[in-house]
């Protein structure tokens, strides 16, 4: 009798919601590493996947492992592929407890791999691009726990100077008058592991373009369970959807236990099917390459099925 072979490993997931990829793997429990390419950040790293590798930022939310297992190894792999250093940002209360497992590293290998940190304090920043930046915050799991929110900041004019000619606007500012104000945009928010909260409301979360956050568990009768773990629940997901204006919340952490198909319709039960079509499972390979393939064929990249089937 032959043996069962081994049981195949999460494919990462992905996900194109315009203009970013969001990809990566989240089992609650388990591991969880999402990056957005385009911004060159990876949320958590509980493993390493080969691709998180060009993340200049890693932004961790909290110190289970899980999230922060693939951290030492995301750092000696840009060393040793010629990357430069890899930058962890976190918590200012977990920074020195970070600094204590790498420098375990460093015993265990006999070399240094050398690395930045950036430990921010509650809605403290940082520059992650050219007026791009990562902003902390704290949530509510059962270890010190992080929120993320990327936010642009553009340069307006004032609306009381908008008719005026540009030699007009340049005199004042040559007086030393301001005649612009800093607009932010939240683009994607990152919730980590957390129970629903304020932060859940914060004006940059609510306005931002993508969240991403946990709902680990969706069966009607985990609500209590989903409290002690001190994280979401889909209840908590449909009570949050009617006050956030983002575009696309995307769901990762989900338990191995839930069938993804059933997580899908009780998102339907919970939300409605409008609201569930802007409702996304990173894990939900199936359903994410379809609607990939449904993109490529609205973007003109491949031709409908029937068509190239009629040419032959």
């Amino acid at each position: 009798m032959l043996p069962k072979p081994p049981p195949r490993d999460s494919s990462p997931g992905f996900l194109y919601i315009p203009p970013y990829r969001i990809a990566g793997v989240s089992v609650a429990g388990e591991t969880t590493s999402i990056q957005v390419p385009e911004l060159d950040i990876c949320f958590d790293m509980g493993e390493c996947p080969r691709a998180a590798l060009s993340a200049k930022y890693v932004a961790i939310s909290h110190g289970h492992m899980d999230h922060v297992g693939g951290l030492a190894y995301y750092c000696s792999q840009r060393r040793f592929q010629g990357m430069g250093n890899g930058t962890i940002v976190c918590d200012a209360r977990i920074a020195s407890a970070v600094q204590r497992m790498m420098a375990g590293f460093v015993d265990l290998e006999q070399q240094r791999t050398p690395y930045e940190l950036i430990a921010l304090e509650p809605d403290h920043q940082t520059e992650i691009k050219p007026n791009i930046f990562l902003r902390g915050f704290e949530t509510e799991h059962t270890s010190p726990s992080f929120g993320y929110v990327i936010v642009e900041k553009r340069s307006k004019l004032k609306p009381e100077l908008a008719n005026l000619p540009q030699e007009k606007l340049k005199e004042l500012k040559d007086r030393g008058q301001e005649i612009t104000r800093t607009l932010e945009i939240p683009l994607i928010a990152y919730m980590g592991d957390t129970l629903p909260g304020p932060h859940l409301v914060r004006n940059d979360v609510r306005k931002a373009e993508i969240i991403i956050c946990e709902c680990t568990f969706f069966e009607p009768d985990h609500r209590e369970r989903a409290k002690v773990g001190m994280h979401m629940h889909v209840h908590d997901i449909a009570e949050w959807l009617r006050v956030v204006e983002c575009k696309a919340m995307i769901l990762t952490h989900i338990s191995r236990r839930t069938h993804l198909g059933y997580a899908r319709e009780r998102l339907v039960e919970m939300i409605g099917p409008e609201k569930a079509k802007n409702v996304f499972l990173l894990m939900d390979n199936k359903f994410n390459r379809e609607r990939y393939e449904q993109q490529e064929v609205a973007a003109g990249v491949v031709k409908p099925v029937k068509e190239a089937g009629a040419k032959r």
